[in-house]
């Protein structure tokens, strides 16, 4: 489908101005509403800070920029933001009440072929919208923080969505710039937050019984299977590990990753005494830079990593 002439984001924190940057930048009509105006303000400024930086360091057009500041309209009251959307990303606080309060109004207000989303990142959208009348065109699209720079998103529809409705969601998403991926039933933490909690279980764990320190676990990432993960996921990493392609890599290797699988250490506590541990080695690691200064770099470089995937796909 083309983009839709409207997109409506509620809820402007961390989350929603992201989000509202993704669908400006896509030339879609842009609209903020925030149950606190002055939070809603905030978010219109950072956006188009956001946007002079991007323009400054070339990671944007000053034509791309100037549609970005066009598209992005403040809204007072719910259904003026709402009226003509025809898609909704709601990224209020974490909680189900909340959210399924919010729902109702989404489903009672918005435009009956409006896809309605919410960014939760561990609530089942049934759970949410299942007592909405419109409940076949809600959705799950939890985004990677920040969905501007990482364009990876999950879906989860309503078990009484059509296969037309999911497509038409997904299309969507893809035409704004992102990456969705298909979630065929509820799981806690989808598939994204599942794989990074067994990754950081581990992280901890070998921190905590000293095998290695923080900077030296953050570099074996970063310097180390994170390029690969960058280019290639963990099936495809493994199929490009032996000439012979995954299977013949999982035949001579499962039983050394089953021993390995087995020796991982348990859940660590999050107390005091291991947050304090983990993040004081992280303060040492970090220095003098401010944690604003290493979200820019981060945001920066992998802004600048896409950049050159698309260019390397396209063969430039």
């Amino acid at each position: 489908m083309p983009n839709p002439r409207i997109a409506t984001v509620i809820g402007t924190g961390t989350i929603g101005r992201s989000w509202a940057l993704v669908f400006a930048r896509a030339g879609c009509e842009t609209r903020l509403y925030d149950a606190s105006a002055p939070q809603a303000d905030r978010a219109k400024d950072w956006l188009l800070k956001n946007v002079t930086l991007a323009v400054q360091e070339r990671l944007m057009t000053s034509e791309e920029g100037m549609v970005v500041e066009q598209c992005v309209v403040v809204c007072r009251d719910l259904g003026s933001a709402l009226r003509g959307a025809e898609y909704v990303q709601e990224s209020g606080p974490e909680n189900l009440e909340a959210k399924q309060r919010m729902f109702a109004e989404l489903d009672r207000l918005a435009e009956r072929e409006a896809i309605l989303a919410t960014s939760t990142s561990t609530l089942d959208i049934s759970a949410i919208a299942g007592g909405c009348p419109g409940g076949h065109r809600c959705f799950v699209a939890h985004p990677v923080n920040p969905p501007h720079v990482i364009p990876v998103v999950e879906v989860l529809a309503m078990p009484s969505a059509a296969e037309a409705q999911i497509k038409r969601a997904c299309a969507f998403l893809s035409s704004v710039g992102q990456s969705p991926v298909l979630v065929n039933h509820y799981v806690v933490g989808f598939i994204l937050n599942r794989l990074q909690a067994a990754l950081v279980k581990e992280a901890i764990n070998i921190v905590l019984s000293g095998v290695a320190d923080v900077n030296a676990v953050d570099a074996t990432v970063r310097d180390g299977v994170g390029l690969r993960w960058a280019v290639m996921g963990p099936f495809g990493v493994a199929n490009t590990n032996a000439d012979e392609g995954i299977r013949h890599y999982y035949r001579r290797y499962g039983s050394a990753y089953i021993a390995l699988m087995n020796d991982l250490g348990p859940t660590p506590a999050f107390d005091e005494a291991m947050i304090e541990a983990v993040a004081a080695e992280v303060d040492q690691m970090t220095g003098s830079e401010s944690t604003a200064d290493q979200q820019h770099r981060r945001d920066q470089l992998i802004l600048r990593i896409r950049q050159l995937k698309r260019e390397t796909s396209r063969g430039v």
